[in-house]
């Protein structure tokens, strides 16, 4: 009996112990909850950017470690925001955790802020913070720096590629230009080839020193040794994405048509397009009369309106007498002129 008790006393004893080693065991690492955001600080508070000093440093943001508690994998991420908004729409930048600062140049911080959809030439109130989160895990709520208060003033930027081909005798110095009005590396243009005379290549200077050229299924290199094309000839709208390498060209041409032009309602003028301002125009002699602008010589897409102003679908434009008339159309805030030479 007194042995049967002795084992029981002993059997408790182990298990006592047990369970004070689990105990201790699960309390060794204790993550933070909630956490604690990093320190973030900038080297200037108000910073107006020019084109002319665009390789020079505009500002530093430098950040301590956010603290969950343990030593975690971090993921942070710079947020920029206008001043008000809460940081419900913020432009993000993503940085691994090893990295605790980041250094913008003039054109580097001008083309984020143009990214934002800031007006140039006027001072914006901007804010920044720094969220961080547990790499590789959902389970932790991210946190957040303390803001910084800015005041930027971006100038605006527009940049070309050039694209020589069989339709201007294979002439960089004199090709068309795609434009991007944001140099966000995307650009686009309208090019008239003709028949014959479809295949081109794209060049980011007016020389031969570097061109792109179609690498497949919609992409292109600089190492790939065939030339671009349409399919036929016509007027296309091109597209150039530096950020994936890839390539579009849609067939793409406004012309006006109506009682007042040469072919009457069952032909269209057609008007050419200045790739700098992104807008068409034509000079051409009218009728007393009525036109409509229509897309690709097709009644799928068209534009009338009054005043000036331009409504998809809407009514004929009024041509109260015969003459010679500038005429433009604007699809960037959908106005029209139609002026009397």
């Amino acid at each position: 009996m007194r042995t049967h008790f002795m084992k029981h006393i002993a059997l408790f004893g182990l298990l006592l112990f047990l369970f004070s080693s689990c105990e201790k065991d699960e309390v060794r690492v204790v993550a933070n909850a909630e956490g604690t955001g990093a320190s973030l600080s900038a080297s200037a508070n108000s910073v107006v950017l020019e084109k002319t000093k665009a390789a020079d440093k505009a500002i530093d943001f430098t950040w301590t470690k956010a603290d969950f508690g343990y030593s975690a994998a971090l993921t942070n991420t710079l947020q920029l925001d206008l001043a008000g908004n809460n940081f419900s729409n913020p432009k993000e930048v993503v940085f691994a955790g090893g990295i605790n600062a980041k250094s913008y140049t003039v054109i580097e911080l001008n083309a984020l802020l143009l990214s934002m959809d800031l007006p140039t030439g006027a001072n914006s109130n901007v804010q920044a913070r720094l969220k961080s989160v547990v790499t590789g895990t959902d389970a932790m709520a991210p946190v957040y720096s303390n803001v910084i208060d800015l005041t930027v003033n971006p100038y605006p930027l527009i940049s070309f590629v050039y694209v020589p081909g069989a339709y201007q005798g294979w002439t960089p110095a004199s090709a068309d230009s795609l434009v991007s009005l944001t140099s966000n590396n995307i650009y686009t243009g309208v090019i008239n080839f003709p028949a014959g005379s479809t295949e081109f290549k794209i060049t980011p200077a007016k020389n031969w020193d570097v061109a792109y050229g179609d690498a497949g299924n919609g992409t292109v290199s600089t190492s790939a040794g065939s030339n671009l094309s349409v399919p036929e000839a016509g007027m296309y709208r091109l597209t150039l994405n530096l950020n994936d390498y890839t390539f579009a060209a849609v067939k793409h041409s406004w012309g006006i048509i109506g009682s007042a032009t040469a072919g009457g309602w069952d032909a269209d003028t057609d008007m050419i397009y200045n790739n700098g301002t992104q807008t068409w125009s034509l000079t051409t002699d009218l009728a007393a009369g009525e036109i409509k602008f229509r897309l690709n010589d097709d009644w799928g897409t068209n534009y009338g309106g009054s005043n000036g102003n331009l409504v998809q679908g809407g009514d004929n434009i009024a041509i109260a007498s015969a003459g010679r008339y500038k005429i433009t159309f604007n699809l960037n805030n959908n106005t029209y002129t139609v002026v009397k030479l």
